[in-house]
Formats: structure tokens, sequence, C-alpha cells
């Protein structure tokens, strides 16, 4: 019976590593491909909701490897359902599909050259924070665990629109597709992400457990003053120079009130508007920005002293003033336990010392919405040549070295054998 036992086992290791071998040759082999992938998305942008194309042929790609497809969510974003051998676990993989309103100025050969218009003004579409990689890297692994099923559960694809966020006056993004039951049949119990890095060398994979990218909210501020002659500003009331003071006012809160020992706060104006002419004093003024928070509470202290500040510096200054800050996006929170029980798949795919602990950033994400659901982990994947300077996201000069790519599938198809097991 021992014997028989033994043998039993030996049988199995030979199996798993024939098993692996496979894998690891079915990963290098869709190198070429994802790398083909990424290039006709990114001369081929499309912006938010408008990602007709781009869905059109993530949807095609899944269905030729079989899997079971969902077209139509939140508007243009596709789900790929791919079973396992056995039942299990059901866990979902996302990738974001939507470009940006940027004129590249990259000279690459399959530089986006697509013209719109973008609220009213003529601007270039480009995948200039890299969610060409994404889309090309997740049907990478998609096809990498359509020939490798040996898993026990399922695995959800999801290809989510809308991320930069939707135009104005229309709904989409995560929340939307959330609403209409991305995380249902089957229903999905944790969630995995990733985001291409271009400050960050190839080769590595950043991460952070807890708050690891900020809650972002918008604020719009309306002053009013008294219209006067601009040669004689005491006979009205100046809503630019109340605008300048309420803008020194409420960065106030962030150096003096925060505890910023504890989390990053970012209070920015970003557009203030007002007046028509050099020699008048308007009657408004009117102001747009954002705020980025790490912690609940310290949200919840900066929104409250925004509206007391807001007011009161107004009214110091002989002005009315009325501030409205919108709910905005949630904390990228990396739920702690999954991140450890992650941590150990990030190590197997990029080796133990390309795996860095860092710091979270004040940018924001809409994975953040599902990870408010059910557990999530997101992560960074380095995408910087580590011989050239870095570029800045959402910039014409943003640039990606495509051989980072394959430690994205490596990474997510580990953890999806690791989660599930085999």
């Amino acid at each position: 019976m021992k014997k028989n036992y033994i043998a039993l086992l030996l049988c199995c290791s030979c199996f798993t590593g024939f098993a692996q071998q496979d894998l690891e040759k079915d990963i290098a082999g869709v190198e070429p491909k994802v790398i083909e992938w990424r290039r006709h998305f990114h001369q081929n942008p499309e912006l938010s909701n408008r990602e007709f194309n781009t869905s059109e042929k993530i949807a095609e790609h899944l269905k030729g490897l079989g899997i079971e497809v969902q077209t139509g969510i939140a508007k243009t974003g596709v789900v790929g359902i791919l079973k396992g051998k056995k039942p299990g676990k059901v866990i979902a993989l996302r990738a974001d599909i939507d470009a940006l309103p940027v004129t590249e100025r990259v000279d690459v050969p399959f530089k986006s050259t697509v013209q719109t218009e973008y609220l009213g003004k003529e601007t270039g579409v480009m995948h200039a924070c890299g969610h060409d990689t994404h889309i090309a890297i997740m049907m990478g692994v998609a096809e990498v665990l359509s020939k490798n099923n040996n898993f026990a559960g399922t695995v959800k694809f999801i290809f989510q629109p809308a991320e930069e966020g939707p135009p104005p006056g229309e709904e989409g993004g995560a929340d939307l597709m959330i609403r209409e039951g991305v995380l249902k049949n089957p229903d999905v119990e944790a969630i995995f992400g990733l985001h291409i890095s271009s400050m960050t060398d190839v080769g590595q994979i950043t991460y952070k457990p807890g708050g690891t990218m900020a809650a972002a909210q918008e604020f719009e501020i309306h002053v009013k003053g008294e219209q006067s002659h601009g040669s004689a500003p005491w006979t009205g009331v100046d809503p630019v120079f109340v605008s300048a003071k309420i803008i020194d006012g409420l960065q106030s809160i962030i150096s003096r009130e925060m505890e910023l020992t504890n989390e990053a706060a970012v209070i920015t104006v970003g557009k203030i508007t007002s007046g028509v002419r050099h020699n008048i004093i308007p009657e408004t003024a009117e102001m747009l920005g954002t705020i980025r928070t790490l912690d609940y509470d310290m949200q919840k202290l900066l929104n409250r002293r925004m509206e007391e500040m807001v007011t009161t510096i107004a009214k110091a200054y002989k002005a009315e003033a009325t501030i409205k800050i919108a709910k905005g996006l949630p904390i990228t929170y990396n739920d702690p336990d999954l991140t450890a029980k992650t941590l150990p798949s990030l190590q197997k795919a990029a080796g133990k010392e390309n795996v860095i602990l860092t710091k979270a950033v004040t940018g924001a994400e809409d994975f953040s919405f599902f990870q408010e659901k059910i557990p999530g982990f997101y992560f960074f994947l380095g995408g910087k040549p580590k011989d050239k300077a870095p570029t800045q996201h959402h910039t014409p000069d943003f640039y990606i070295d495509e051989s980072g790519m394959i430690l994205g599938v490596k990474a997510f198809t580990q953890i999806v054998f690791d989660y599930l097991g085999q």
C-alpha cells in the first residue's frame, strides 16, 4: 500500500512538472500576440463609453477561445467566463479599456493619429495611461488559461469601460458594471487588477496593503460679489480677490489641520472662471477642484472644514459663497488578508527581489468600487525602460516598454492557479 502511495505521488509530481512546463511554454508563446494586440489598441484608441471597436475585438478573441462572453455591460463592457475542470471558487480579473483626450507626441510606428471632439474642443485620442497594455495582458491571460484550465473554480475576465470617467451627463465605469450585476451569476469572491507604471522599471512589481490609491472627490465653489469699475474696487465686492483668499484658506486645511504623518491629503483648485474684461470687477467667480484622501476620517474632517471655511472667508470679505462636494471615487483599498495571500504569487512570477512594498499614491482608480463590494487586490507593473527616464501618465509623451507586459501575464496567471488551486 505504501509503495502504491509513493508511486502515486511520483506520478502526480511528474504530471505537475509537465503541466508547469506547458504553462510556461504557453505564456512565452503568447508574448508576441500580446505586443501585437497592444499596438492595435494603441493605434486605435477610443474614449470612455465609446469603446465600440475595442469591445468588439476583445469579444471576438474570447469567443475564439471558447470562453463564454457577455457584451454590452455598462454600455461597452465585455465579460468572459472561463470554468476550470472542477467546480470551486469564483475570482475576477479586471482590465480597463478606455483612452484619453490627449494628442500623442511619442514617435513610434503605431502612434495614434485619431482625432475627435471632446467637450467642444478638437483633440487627439491616446492611450496615455496604459489601458491598451492592460487589455492586451488580460487577453493573453485568457488565452493561456483557456489552454490550461486544470484548476477548480471559475475566472471572470472583466474588461471595463470608462475608467477615466464617463462623459458629462452619462453613467459608466466600474460602478455601473456592478449595478448591472458584473459580480453576480456566478458570484465573485475576490477581484484582482493591475496598472502598468511608466515610473517603475520593467521587471518590477510594486504593491501596498490597505489604502493604495486615494479617494477622489470633485468640488464646485461659487462666489458672489458686487460688480464695479476696475478703477474703483471700493465701490463693489471683488469675487476674484475673495476666491484667492478662499484658495489660500483651503491650503491651510492641508498644511495645518491634516495629520499628514497618518496619510496624505490634497486639495487642488484646477479651474477658476470669472469676468469678461480687464477693467471690470465681475459679480461672480466659479472654481472647480479635486480632493484626494487616503483615510475616510480625514476625508470627513477635510470636507467639513472646507464647507466652513468657504462660507466664512467669503462673509469676512462681504461676499457670499457656496460649495458642493461630490461623493466621488472611494479609496482603492487592498484587503490586507488578500494582499498577504497574493504576495507569494507575485514573488513566484517576478522573483522575490522584484516585488517591492511601496507608498500610497494620490491618484485614484474606480477599481475601488469593486473593492467596496468584495475583497480586492491592485498592484503596479513596471513599464519603464531601464535605460530611459520615466514619462508621466496622462501626457502626450507617455511611453511604455512592451517587454514589461509579459510579467503581467505571468502574475495574473500565477494568481489564478495559486488562488483556485490546480
